[in-house]
């Protein structure tokens, strides 16, 4: 949308022009199940490297990529199972990230300096922010700040200079703004790398549930 790119403005796009901008390769502002988020299809090296640009992320720190179920999310990386892979389907989907073994070395370009490992979200969506996720099947997601910057919890919350260089802007309304809980599952783990929406002592009894579950 050529009058979101010169204008910044918040007025949101239709489901149907951000699915458009994301499969043309631009990046696009969607509401998660936490915050609001910067999002691109997670395929292709120079869209994403697209995306790192716009936010102003260091290409060591990995980004996230983001599925509309769990069962596409174990086509997207068909080694996510056993102990981990149930994991996932005990916590997802929900306001998690989980960082996961990645032996393939699998999207390379969104695991910044630890190609080992993937961070993965599959959000508890609802509304027009599921129907442009259904109809791409998954992205490669950051939160729509700037960094160091606060996380937006409405669409009028994310900076002007990232709305002016996306494509479409979906408005899903008020968030919870706070980020996912990130855990970590790699063989390290587990253990929560950064408190979000979810408090670690609740995450890591979850976690233990699922792991009782599958002993």
């Amino acid at each position: 949308m050529e009058s979101l790119k010169a204008s910044g403005a918040t007025t949101s796009s239709t489901v149907e022009e951000t699915v458009e901008a994301l499969r043309r390769g631009d990046p696009v502002v969607l509401p998660t199940d936490t915050v609001y988020g910067l999002a691109a299809m997670p395929y292709r090296e120079d869209v994403v490297q697209r995306l790192y640009e716009l936010k102003g992320r260091d290409a060591s720190q990995a980004m996230a990529i983001v599925a509309v179920s769990i069962e596409l999310l174990f086509e997207c990386i068909p080694e996510l199972r056993g102990r981990t892979g149930a994991i996932a389907r005990a916590l997802l989907p929900g306001p998690f990230t989980l960082v996961v073994p990645n032996p393939a070395r699998r999207y390379r370009w969104l695991t910044g300096s630890s190609p080992g490992t993937l961070g993965v979200r599959v959000p508890d969506l609802t509304g027009p922010a599921l129907s442009v996720l259904q109809a791409v099947g998954a992205v490669a997601a950051t939160s729509a700040n700037l960094p160091g910057g606060p996380d937006p919890a409405r669409l009028e919350d994310v900076a002007g200079e990232l709305r002016a260089g996306c494509g479409a802007a979906l408005d899903g309304g008020e968030l919870p703004g706070k980020p996912s809980t990130v855990i970590d599952l790699t063989p390290a783990g587990p253990r929560v790398i950064r408190e979000g929406i979810v408090p670690a002592a609740e995450a890591l009894e979850r976690v233990e549930q699922a792991l009782a579950n599958v002993r």
